[in-house]
């Protein structure tokens, strides 16, 4: 397992996939790693060119509330699940429990094998937590932001791969 916190942005995409019913129009949503809603835009195009060969739109992009994603290492991971984590902190002046909730994407095959890399991936830490909710959701996969490489010329700017 490893984690990873960034800008994460939901978007939902339309285009024709071929099934065994010959080409279908589908909504699919996929997490990518973005700075502003324009990159997301230009990512998730981007990602999905190689397997669409029609109409291809992008329905919606929306800020993901996501504070870390864990991604999983094992290839029947397929499908990916929101936690909601509670976290809780005791407060040095008051001496009161303060519960402070966060949400999380997990990779998993199932919905005990969520629970099982979210205790593997919080074992890491020294930070008491409470598993409060985990859904299942319809997100088809998560792009991931490649580091810019600098490309040596005058003006010095990061080059997308």
């Amino acid at each position: 397992m490893r984690s990873r916190t960034a800008n994460w942005f939901e978007t939902t995409v339309r285009y024709e996939r071929q099934t065994e019913d010959g080409q279908k129009k589908v909504n699919e949503t996929y997490v990518v790693d973005a700075l502003t809603f324009g990159e997301a835009e230009e990512v998730i195009t981007k990602e999905m060119e190689p397997y669409v060969s029609g109409d291809f739109n992008v329905k919606s992009i929306s800020p993901a509330s996501y504070g870390e994603i864990f991604f999983s290492d094992n290839e029947n991971d397929s499908h990916w699940y929101k936690a909601k984590l509670a976290f809780v902190v005791v407060d040095e002046k008051t001496a009161k429990e303060k519960r402070s909730n966060v949400n999380f994407l997990v990779q998993a095959a199932s919905f005990n094998a969520a629970v099982k890399n979210i205790d593997e991936s919080m074992g890491k830490t020294a930070i008491d937590y409470e598993i409060v909710n985990i859904a299942d959701t319809k997100i088809m996969d998560v792009f991931e932001h490649n580091a810019p490489l600098k490309k040596e010329e005058k003006n010095d700017k990061p080059e997308f791969e």
